[in-house]
């Protein structure tokens, strides 16, 4: 029976929207339902984002249908659902790379085909490319051109994607914005426009605060977004409408796969599964350390029963950084402020204002967001926000747009700022028990993505020295200083060199304040130094190693590890180390290169 599906293939013909708009419209229904197959047995084997792709498939279908990509521009936008479009867009023979090692991106890319037009992984930047691109073909006299952008619930109640919805009000462009309402992000929407929204169903636009007719859009909808003809009737319509346009859809997340509609949270990315079933295939666990996000979850739970004064912020990531711990336990002291970075850390420093201890967890590339608010709101007044950042270093298979590869270096400049960096899960424990004592400043304490290396963890609270960091081996020729969880592949590159007597191994433990005691103890003796981290080198921990060298006139070979001036791509962290040679095998070589 698959045979003769795969035989009598729809999907198999189309290389390109232009063989899609050669179908019937009665044989889109069948391309839809060989698309969410194609779609579910791929990320059953090779993993990915599932629910929101498989919520889209008729919408895709119907963008392609109509509109004249790639000559008609579409932006979507974070790009979670972006993987029919990728299928239908010559990529279908090489979709099985997606995420992998010089495979396809997960998100749309533009060096990667015509039909991206322009890259996406953060959200809520889509309305505003759009514009641009809108705007810029009426000064080309371009004035058919049409411009789209698929936006979710979630995406536009952040502040950007309000941003450009107001400048697009005010303008004649050509801009089409596509809400794909499905009444979640990764977590279920939050906030004021989310009740709104919730309101309409297909067929009822409630009549009252109406945001989008106010902002000078002429708004449609809501339609069904799994109804194929009736897209292509919408969209035929909307085409020949000049201006800011807005089409309301509603759709279901996970659409076609009964798992991934009733559990669209754990769906979102659910790793491997049956894709008949949907069933979640089982891996071994016990034994394993836990995640870093669920220490720090769990820990923060343990603290909040005994300091009322904590509280837990996240911008639309409760799950992934298991603040949804403590918003089970204490949903008076935790909160989920939606994807509204910049909010939630001028937010946290108000909250701060009064008094509470508050831990604002936002992933380390989605804090570049809230650059300004980090340096205005929070260090400028000195106030003890303490920012946990999840997912630092190379996160793997989310590629470039997802790397927390940069904190070091853009908060290292920060007057105020204090930065810490634990090597394992004891040590973030134990700091995020300090900090919550009687912290006096901002603190920002990174931990990577994935599980930890200390099964054990939950171990009795001690108090850390704040600045200091710590002797882990002694040796004759060359130090090596490691930041956060880098020390693992130091010790494991350690034990596998000819003389590892000659390799003392220091844990610096803060970023900054820099342990100057340590640091000079470290350049009296050694005349060969290696600095490593999960960062980038310009400007990193390294750097801040050479400045206190040069500043106090050491005169010695300093070797500094961490990822290199460029953009890394996707693939696995242990091939990501590797490029950047920061694995067991690059710290080797370097150690060996200084021996010689």
């Amino acid at each position: 029976m698959y045979l003769c599906f795969m035989a009598e293939s729809i999907l198999n013909e189309i290389n390109s929207p232009a063989d899609l708009r050669l179908l019937s419209r009665e044989k889109l229904p069948q391309l839809a339902a060989e698309l969410r197959k194609f779609i579910i047995d791929i990320v059953a084997t090779k993993e990915g984002h599932l629910g929101a792709s498989l919520g889209v498939v008729e919408l895709t279908i119907a963008l392609h249908y109509i509109f004249n990509t790639p000559d008609d521009l579409l932006v979507w936008d974070v790009g979670h659902q972006a993987y029919g479009h990728k299928i239908l867009t010559g990529r279908r023979d090489v979709f099985h790379t997606n995420r992998q090692l010089i495979g396809l991106s997960g998100f749309p890319n533009r060096k990667e085909s015509e039909y991206d037009t322009f890259g996406t992984g953060h959200s809520s930047t889509s309305i505003s490319a759009a514009l641009g691109m809108a705007l810029a073909s009426r000064l080309k006299g371009e004035m058919q051109k049409q411009h789209i952008a698929v936006i979710g619930d979630a995406s536009i109640a952040s502040g950007m994607a309000f941003e450009g919805l107001n400048h697009a009000g005010v303008t004649n462009a050509n801009l089409l914005v596509v809400l794909n309402d499905n009444a979640i992000g990764i977590d279920h929407s939050v906030g004021a426009l989310k009740q709104y929204l919730t309101k309409a169903k297909v067929g009822y636009k409630p009549a009252q605060d109406n945001i989008i007719e106010a902002l000078n859009f002429k708004y449609y909808g809501p339609v069904d977004g799994h109804d194929i003809g009736g897209l292509l009737e919408i969209f035929e319509k909307l085409k020949k409408i000049d201006g800011p346009k807005f089409l309301h859809v509603i759709t279901t997340k996970g659409k076609g796969l009964q798992k991934a509609e009733e559990d669209q949270v754990k769906y979102h990315a659910p790793g491997k599964f049956a894709p008949d079933t949907g069933e979640i295939l089982p891996y071994e666990t016990k034994g394993l350390p836990l995640k870093y996000q669920d220490v720090f979850g769990l820990t923060l739970v343990e603290l909040a029963e005994k300091n009322e004064k904590i509280i837990g912020i996240t911008p639309a990531m409760p799950t992934g950084s298991s603040l949804k711990f403590m918003m089970d336990a204490f949903p008076e002291r935790a909160f989920d402020v939606g994807i509204a970075e910049q909010h939630a850390v001028t937010f946290a420093a108000g909250m701060a204002t009064r008094g509470f201890i508050v831990f604002c967890n936002i992933y380390s590339t989605f804090l570049q967001r809230a650059y300004d608010q980090v340096i205005h709101d929070v260090a400028l007044q000195n106030l003890p926000v303490i920012f946990c950042l999840d997912r630092a270093g190379l996160v793997g298979e989310d590629g470039a747009t997802h790397h927390g590869i940069f904190d070091i270096a853009y908060l290292r400049c920060i007057p105020n700022m204090m930065i810490a960096a634990p090597s394992n899960e004891v040590e973030l424990r134990n700091l995020l028990f300090t900090v919550q004592l009687d912290l006096k400043g901002p603190i920002a304490i990174r931990y990577p993505r994935g599980r930890g290396v200390i099964p054990d963890w939950k171990q009795e609270f001690q108090k850390v020295p704040l600045g200091k960091g710590e002797q882990l081996k002694e040796g004759s020729e060359i130090a090596i200083i490691s930041v956060g969880n880098t020390a693992e592949n130091v010790v494991n590159a350690i034990k596998i060199i000819p003389e590892p007597g000659k390799i003392a191994h220091f844990d610096a433990k803060f970023v900054k304040p820099l342990d100057e005691d340590m640091l000079h103890e470290i350049l009296k003796k050694f005349s060969k130094v290696i600095t490593i981290e999960d960062g980038v080198i310009t400007g990193g921990f390294g750097s801040a190693v050479l400045e206190f060298a040069s500043k106090n006139d050491y005169k010695l070979k300093i070797r500094c590890l961490g990822v290199p001036d460029k953009f890394i791509e996707q693939g696995s962290v242990d091939e990501l180390y590797e490029i950047a040679k920061m694995d067991v095998q690059g710290i080797v070589t370097t150690i060996k290169n200084l021996l010689k």
